[in-house]
């Protein structure tokens, strides 16, 4: 799919935890690389940074943060990466990314604290690299909360997980959210990775036959 005449696509997995994010990321990074082509994985919160450590430490009950400032360092830890996405794309590579803003929106959305609403956190975000397709894995918070692991940090809480669930829907019927693509997590794995790669392929179709930029998040 990508040649050097071709920009890098820019593709988000999203969906609760344990939905399967990090293995169909990393499944569809190995299918690319086997067909040839330049890709690199990301994801977010990218711990290793300062910024990342203190997120990291907040999300290990390690310690506290006021529900403004935490979602801002998540913003924050974006915008430390926005250069080198932008960059990497234009020269040709793909980046498939684990996790993006819309996480951040929605998750702190699901705090319900009444300053910070969906409205409010999606703002720190525009002008950010926009995705090429956001492939959203749906499962239900029940059977996610099957799933090994379940549980280990901050979020991982059934209830926060339903109104996590119900944000999603809710942010990815915007229309100004146009670049979600659903897909049943509930499925076999294999199954999931199929149609994630058909998805991508026609992703990188549709952006050659268009000729295509990179958009940026906006209003």
């Amino acid at each position: 799919m990508d040649t050097p005449s071709h920009r890098g696509l820019f593709v988000v997995f999203e969906g609760l935890d344990r939905s399967g994010k990090s293995t169909q990321s990393a499944r569809l990074v190995r299918n690319l690389k086997d067909q040839g082509h330049q890709v690199r994985h990301i994801s977010f919160p990218d711990r290793t940074t300062p910024i990342g450590q203190m997120i990291n430490s907040y999300l290990k009950g390690q310690s506290q943060q006021e529900d403004h400032v935490i979602h801002l360092l998540f913003s924050a830890n974006r915008w430390e990466a926005a250069e080198s996405i932008s960059h990497d794309i234009a020269s040709g590579t793909t980046i498939v990314c684990d996790r993006y803003y819309y996480s951040g929106c929605v998750y702190s959305a699901a705090k319900e604290n009444p300053s910070l609403s969906l409205e409010w956190a999606r703002r720190p975000e525009e002008g950010l690299p926009r995705p090429d397709v956001c492939l959203f894995l749906d499962i239900s918070p029940e059977k996610a909360a099957e799933r090994g692991g379940f549980g280990h940090e901050r979020y991982e809480q059934s209830e926060m997980q339903k109104r996590v669930r119900e944000l999603f829907l809710r942010l990815r019927s915007s229309p100004d959210e146009n670049d979600f693509v659903t897909v049943d997590a509930g499925q076999p794995a294999d199954v999931v990775e199929k149609e994630v790669l058909q998805i991508v392929v026609k992703t990188r179709e549709s952006i050659d036959a268009h000729r295509s930029s990179l958009r940026s998040v906006h209003a």
